[in-house]
């Protein structure tokens, strides 16, 4: 059979289920778009910037059941694509990041884009390859497709030169993809049996989840439930046990951690940590007091006992271990542990919230109120998105992502930017839920511009942008060592007028009592296929815990020298302004 290589491309990419593409068309690709234009499956999305165009794809792989395709040029798309592909890679999301590249049927030297994408990529992918004929480029993108999507997922790239895309070629017998057996890695029953002891003789367990539990929740309950054990997750897997149930505590569970959880897990003698690294962020920047009998159980082995001892290792998918460790529990344990928190995490949850109720914002504000509208004017299957700032943390402490809710955030690689194209993308694959992104007027500035995407696609979604003027969680990190705010004020931007600018709908929400009113009105706006930009008067006076308790443990480690120097400092700056 001879086929162009654009058709090849678009072939695979068909028969692996791709709904959506992502980037902006060059001279090495604009025989694959004007190929995927063709498809009546694929649609290819026009974005701002490829930053978007990456976090875009990496978000209809966190919300969707078909996973983000990057198709960018060679060079610069692929150096502008970096943040959102290692936003992926360190998040274990998985995707496919297509480019062109130089023509491989001449000598000449200094071809435009021409530079070593592979040597480019390695960092950021699980693997990438370059195909050298028609016949390598469908069961190449398969391949990439299976290492995408199988162990701990992550991005796949896969570089197609432009002339095999452009002229026709023999590329073998076509056949269509067909799904390895995707059972996950199957744990040891002997490591099952062990770690089920060790937890039914725990006299107060307690259960640590990320987002490698996010298709185990069930058997997440049932053990919890069991075991009648506190729960608290990583950032990242906040919506992987669902905040309206009452062993439920919030994110992590030390210091930086919401009253319910720090109470809820003090004195713990046994953990269950399902899915998560005990990375900085998950771990309150590794200042978590984690008993010596620790269950970690694990997609990829090298996050087993990397930052804190495992009694019990198992290298597993969560989907396959959980459910039998549920079995296991059931078989040792005749009925659930007596003692329950769900009293004690129920009263602290109240009093936390009563707490940021009753703080002065003034003529700002409050972000404990604004999230208890939200919460009660957002649709009970809502996703919400933030991205990298103190909003997040705020989300994470007093935005409930209850049952049927979904929430997406960047994590390990942290990447400001993230949210704007990811609300985007959230809204394409799930027309009919609603999609909102709080978003610190910081981040929105890196990728406002994708707006336009919003606008051009019809997509009906909110943006909250906390406006305080300044990079808040650094200008906090820096006030107690420092007491200066060195590059973290921004200017201002006139975000009612760059709503209209970009064809979006504005909502300013100024005060408390504007919040009711401007919320409602904002979904309303966005069930219309219209994005919403609302401009919110945040007051961030009052720290969130977790930077309270990131701040106190990263003074804590420096010596006696070190802190006297940095009060010294920051007292002498206070007196003399």
């Amino acid at each position: 059979m001879k086929k162009s290589g654009a058709w090849l491309v678009r072939h695979a990419l068909e028969q692996l289920g791709v709904r959506y593409t992502f980037g902006i068309p060059g001279v090495h690709t604009t025989e694959m778009y004007d190929e995927l234009n063709k498809s009546n499956q694929i649609k290819p999305v026009l974005v701002s910037h490829e930053a978007g165009g990456a976090f875009m794809a990496d978000a209809i792989s966190r919300t969707s059941d078909s996973i983000g395709v990057l198709v960018v040029v060679p060079a610069a798309g692929l150096t502008h694509a970096m943040s959102g592909i290692g936003e992926a890679y360190l998040d274990g999301i998985p995707m496919l990041v297509l480019s062109g590249s130089t023509r491989t049927d001449t000598e000449a030297k200094f071809q435009l884009h021409e530079m070593d994408q592979q040597a480019l990529m390695a960092p950021l992918t699980k693997a990438t390859f370059k195909v050298e004929t028609h016949e390598d480029i469908v069961p190449t993108l398969y391949k990439a497709y299976d290492i995408a999507t199988t162990g701990e997922p992550g991005p796949v790239y896969v570089e197609v030169p432009v002339n095999l895309q452009l002229y026709k070629g023999d590329a073998g017998t076509v056949l269509d993809y067909t799904p390895p057996e995707r059972l996950g890695k199957k744990p040891d029953p002997a490591d099952i049996e062990a770690a089920a002891q060790l937890l039914a003789a725990a006299n107060k367990p307690g259960i640590f989840l990320g987002w490698g539990n996010k298709r185990a929740m069930d058997a997440a309950i049932r053990i919890a439930e069991k075991l009648n054990a506190p729960v608290s997750t990583s950032l990242q897997g906040l919506g992987v046990f669902k905040a309206d149930h009452p062993l439920h505590t919030g994110m992590s569970f030390g210091k930086a951690s919401v009253p319910a959880s720090e109470a809820a897990f003090t004195g713990i003698d046994a953990m269950l940590a399902v899915g998560v690294r005990f990375g900085e962020i998950a771990s309150g920047s590794f200042d978590l007091q984690v008993p010596e009998n620790l269950v970690h159980l694990d997609i990829n082995p090298d996050t087993i006992g990397a930052n804190y001892p495992a009694k019990v290792g198992i290298e597993a998918d969560a989907a396959e271990a959980l459910p039998m460790l549920a079995d296991a529990l059931d078989r040792i344990m005749d009925a659930p542990r007596a003692a329950s928190p769900a009293a004690l995490i129920a009263e602290k949850k109240a009093a936390y919230k009563a707490e940021w109720a009753a703080h002065d914002s003034g003529d700002k504000v409050n972000p404990g109120l604004f999230f208890a509208s939200l919460d009660a004017h957002l649709s009970e299957t809502a996703i919400v998105a933030t991205d990298d700032g103190n909003h997040t943390f705020l989300t994470a402490e007093l935005m409930p992502i209850r049952a049927g809710r979904d929430f997406i955030s960047p994590t390990d690689f942290n990447c400001m930017g993230y949210c704007l194209p990811a609300v985007n993308a959230a809204k394409l694959a799930n027309r009919d839920r609603e999609v909102i992104g709080i978003i610190g007027d910081g981040a929105f500035t890196m990728t406002a511009m994708e707006a336009l995407t919003a606008r051009a696609e019809g997509l009906g979604v909110v943006y909250f942008i906390f406006a305080d003027g300044e990079l808040s969680q650094i200008a906090q990190g820096q006030e107690i060592p420092y007491n200066r705010k060195t590059c973290t004020v921004l200017p201002p931007l006139k975000h009612e007028a760059f709503a209209d600018a970009v064809g979006a709908a504005f909502v300013g929400i100024n005060t408390n009592n504007d919040l009711d009113t401007g919320i409602k009105q904002a979904l309303d706006i966005a069930s219309t296929d219209r994005p919403v930009i609302v401009a919110v008067n945040i007051d961030y006076s009052k720290r969130t815990r977790f930077t309270e308790g990131v701040v106190k443990s990263n003074l804590n480690r420096f010596d006696l020298g070190t802190k006297l120097r940095f009060v010294g400092r920051a007292l002498k700056r206070k007196i003399t302004g």
